[in-house]
């Protein structure tokens, strides 16, 4: 499989039509459609359902677009790491996290770091832990920072010196809002809002001491603002992380766990991870600023 084939296919993915995506490509019509029927014969897949008006995409051509997407990303990538000079580094910086004020920290020291390296340039990737994960693994991500357990057997990482801090999001007229922290028994009766991810889920529920089925869950979020809304709206607690939602003036509050709950966090790369030139002055900078080794 041939990344220029791969091209072809994604143009005329977009292009949902075989003159179209020759005329962009450049190519002659029946050029195009023999490297197209000869890569499905290649793969032995029909990727295309060549309809009358337009082309759509099999289930296999939806995976191969998403992947071909992946394929093409990662060679522009590493195409930029091995041209960048020594003298004068440059290139991106892909960085996958979750919602956590921790990444204040990690800013702070992409600032310094540009300071002196203006060429180089940082793309932060939000997402679960799962998502960030998933990137790692693909190549797409230079570093993830992860909350909470890791696999350390997957990956090289280090541990920051930040920690996150649980609690609850409520209406400032509820009367949990006169307590300074929350406890258990507080919550037992109310609806809960949720972090939908398993690990988060996991450790509330042992701070609860309840079973899932025993709480009243009215629902579950992935953004911390789309949980805002839905407390704002009446609609119940919401556990998240401190920090999160700005709460200045506005009609919600925020109360920290008592016994108090943390996260760790971790900055992680694949184990036997070759850093480009950029990646690996941050790396260097960020053991220098936040005055950590790694593992």
């Amino acid at each position: 499989m041939e990344l220029r084939v791969l091209q072809y296919f994604l143009a005329v993915a977009r292009e949902q039509n075989i003159s179209a995506a020759a005329q962009s490509l450049h190519l002659t019509q029946p050029t195009l459609s023999r490297q197209l029927k000869e890569l499905e014969e290649e793969l032995g897949k029909q990727l295309l359902i060549r309809g009358t008006r337009k082309i759509t995409l099999t289930q296999d051509g939806l995976i191969l677009r998403k992947r071909a997407e992946e394929i093409l990303d990662l060679v522009k990538k590493t195409e930029k790491e091995i041209m960048t000079e020594d003298e004068n580094i440059s290139g991106d910086i892909y960085i996958g996290t979750g919602e956590t004020d921790g990444v204040r920290q990690i800013a702070r020291t992409a600032n310094l770091l540009r300071k002196s390296f203006p060429n180089i340039y940082f793309h932060i990737v939000s997402g679960d832990a799962a998502d960030v994960c998933e990137r790692l693994d693909k190549g797409l991500l230079d570093f993830g920072i992860l909350l909470g357990d890791i696999d350390k057997t997957k990956y090289n990482y280090m541990e920051l010196p930040m920690k996150d801090v649980w609690g609850v999001l409520m209406q400032r007229s509820s009367p949990l809002a006169e307590k300074d922290s929350v406890t258990p028994e507080d919550l037992w009766d109310k609806p809960l809002i949720l972090s939908r991810q398993s690990g988060n889920k996991s450790d509330l529920y042992r701070w609860l001491k309840k079973e899932p089925t025993e709480l009243w869950t009215v629902a579950t979020y992935n953004l911390i603002y789309n949980a805002s809304l839905m407390v704002d709206e009446g609609m119940g607690y919401a556990f998240t992380l401190d920090k999160l939602v700005n709460t200045t003036g506005s009609n919600l509050c925020f109360r920290p766990l008592n016994p108090e709950l943390k996260l760790g966090m971790y900055l992680v790369w694949k184990k036997y991870q070759l850093f480009s030139r950029a990646s690996g002055l941050f790396f260097s900078y960020i053991q220098e600023y936040l005055g950590k080794d790694f593992t």
